[in-house]
């Protein structure tokens, strides 16, 4: 018992070690796709994983060379890709071709098996709300493939040992894919601190200095205004209508920081979601129609949130806006909503077909100043930011360049009215 079980604890020691090493490298981001060398670091320290699961397998049945290797190849498949995982791969099949032995091409087809089947089932898995879910599915149609060779290539082992092998298994490999899943809310936990912070910088400064540009701006408006209606100088009567509205622009990027930098006064009740986009719809089709873009709202309501309507309204309204101005010539903007009960959310999907962005320019979505117009402040997308995350909800950006951009939105679901 001792020694069928000593070498599998050594073995999940050393995968989960490898996990966690992963991550200080490089932490684990859904929304990120992963560049090249990130896939070479995490194929390499998913092959050091395997290779050391090798180094120390179950060594009381004597041909055969049990461990857990397949693990690595078939968690480092699913998170990273195809070629990380051929990596893990390429590593596990020369080094148990150079350990030689009688059932050597079972060796080399069960890891074969387990990154074919992993690959094939990673769309799957990636688009599944319940990784445990599909994860057990992924392990158990494994199970039923390796099993099957065992019982027909190698002479049947004890039934208490392949119990607590595939039991180690299993449990490995759901256990790592729990972690895995919570590094990433983690991490993600720790952007969202970082974003925090930054706002509170903003809006400090914004509060110490909006209140004394205002005044002057006022009174600066008010006499342009006044010497404009009497005076004979046609250059002030040509250029007084830019300099009002270069002073309305300035004070509005003002407004919106004072709404950075202060709490918003919610006015908290039951809102009918799907009238509340009805309604974002109507106001932003005039916008649209002028930019040859359609606006494409499935309503498959009723859904209830709890928030304010105005600030709501103004949050939906900015990601519509920022759609339509993403598409160059004309277009359509998708509006998908859909509930999760299981989770007891409601998710807004708006979806465009614009220019799409680089996951650089992604990654600073929503930051101060950051804007990708030629005349904007990313004011817009912070504050529309702040106020689904003041409303305990969350929003997310995914883009590709040249085919679009989707905004998540994901608010809290009531269940009625």
């Amino acid at each position: 018992m001792v020694t069928l079980i000593k070498p599998l604890l050594v073995n999940i020691t050393i995968l989960f070690s490898f996990t966690f090493n992963g991550n200080l490298f490089f932490p684990f981001q859904t929304k990120t796709p992963l560049t090249l060398k990130q896939k070479l670091i995490y194929g390499l320290l998913g092959s050091f994983g395997a290779l050391l699961c090798m180094l120390y397998p179950i060594e009381t049945l004597g041909e055969t060379h049990f461990d857990l290797r397949m693990v690595a190849i078939m968690i480092v498949t699913l998170y990273a890709g195809w070629l990380p995982g051929s990596i893990v791969l390429a590593s596990v099949v020369i080094t148990r071709y150079l350990v030689g032995g009688q059932f050597i091409q079972i060796g080399i087809l069960v890891s074969v098996l387990a990154f074919v089947v992993t690959f094939a089932l990673r769309r799957i898995f990636l688009d599944s709300k319940h990784k445990v879910l599909s994860g057990t599915m992924i392990a158990l149609l494994y199970f039923f493939i390796y099993i099957s060779i065992l019982a027909s290539a190698v002479i049947f082992l004890d039934t208490f040992f392949y119990l607590v092998y595939f039991m180690a298994f299993y449990i490995t490999f759901i256990a790592l894919i729990f972690v895995i899943e919570n590094l990433f809310r983690i991490n993600k936990q720790v952007n969202e601190m970082m974003y925090v912070d930054k706002l509170t910088m903003v809006g400090q400064l914004a509060a110490s200095m909006a209140h004394e540009i205002r005044n002057p701006l006022s009174t600066v408006r008010g006499f342009i205004q006044f010497l404009s209606q009497d005076t004979s100088d046609e250059n002030l009567k040509k250029y007084s209508p830019l300099i009002l509205e270069e002073l309305d622009r300035t004070n509005s990027i003002i407004t919106n920081y004072l709404k950075v930098s202060k709490p918003e006064q919610f006015q908290l009740s039951h809102l009918p979601l799907h009238e509340v986009i009805q309604d974002c719809v109507l106001l932003m089709r005039p916008l649209a129609s002028y930019s040859n873009v359609v606006i494409d709202y499935e309503d498959t309501g009723p859904f209830y949130v709890q928030g304010d309507e105005h600030y709501l309204k103004q949050a939906i309204m900015n990601v519509v806006k920022n759609a339509i101005e993403s598409i160059p010539e004309q277009g359509i903007v998708k509006i998908l909503t859909h509930a999760d009960y299981y989770q007891n959310t409601v998710e807004v999907n708006i979806e465009d077909n614009g220019r799409g962005m680089t996951s650089e320019q992604l990654q600073q979505i929503g930051l101060p100043f950051y804007t990708t117009k030629t005349k904007g402040t990313g004011l817009g997308s912070m504050v529309t930011n702040k106020i689904i995350r003041e409303m305990e909800g969350s929003i997310e950006y995914e883009s590709t360049v040249g085919k679009g951009t989707t905004v998540k939105i994901v608010l809290p679901l009531l269940k009625s009215e």
